[in-house]
């Protein structure tokens, strides 16, 4: 006779608060992301075009527009309002970061992936640190994976809206 123990009681009461904690920390990386970028639109869109992808007057559209994206994001994630959400358009930015970071490395360029900076090209000299910057952004990745799958968390505004249902009713 085999016996056979679940999981599922160690990790319920866990699940919400590592949850919480998830959700603040990915909120806490959009928030320094864009934070960092804010403030010079001209060089975001540099570092953009760093990467050779876009036409520069592209580059510098979306190099305008992400650091209102990533604040966004924060701001979402920080109230635990429209998580799911926050997490999926979280998830595909965070692919298509690792995958221009991927495409800068093979085709040899070094660049600063302005991820946290300015970015843009570096000075003669300096070597980049792609995979660093890759393996972190799939831990980010991985973050914003456990919030696709358990999006509500204690203190957000979803579980309110949800009438304070129990979190192992909605998440489990």
């Amino acid at each position: 006779m085999t016996l056979v123990t679940s999981a599922r009681p160690r990790w319920d009461p866990v699940q919400p608060w590592l949850g919480l904690a998830v959700r603040l920390g990915l909120a806490a990386v959009w928030f320094w992301a864009g934070s960092t970028k804010v403030g010079d639109l001209a060089a975001a869109g540099r570092a953009v075009n760093a990467y050779q992808i876009f036409p520069f007057d592209v580059a510098r559209v979306i190099g305008a527009a992400q650091p209102f994206v990533e604040i966004a994001l924060g701001v979402l994630l920080l109230l635990g309002l429209a998580t799911r959400l926050a997490a999926g358009v979280s998830a595909l930015l965070l692919v298509l970061f690792i995958a221009g970071i991927a495409s800068a490395w093979a085709r040899g360029l070094a660049i600063d992936c302005g991820c946290f900076s300015e970015g843009g090209p570096l000075a003669v000299g300096q070597t980049p640190s792609y995979l660093p910057e890759i393996l972190r952004d799939i831990g980010f990745l991985i973050m914003a994976a456990f919030l696709l799958r358990w999006p509500r968390s204690p203190l957000s505004i979803d579980r309110w809206m949800a009438g304070g249902q129990r979190l192992e009713d909605e998440n489990g």
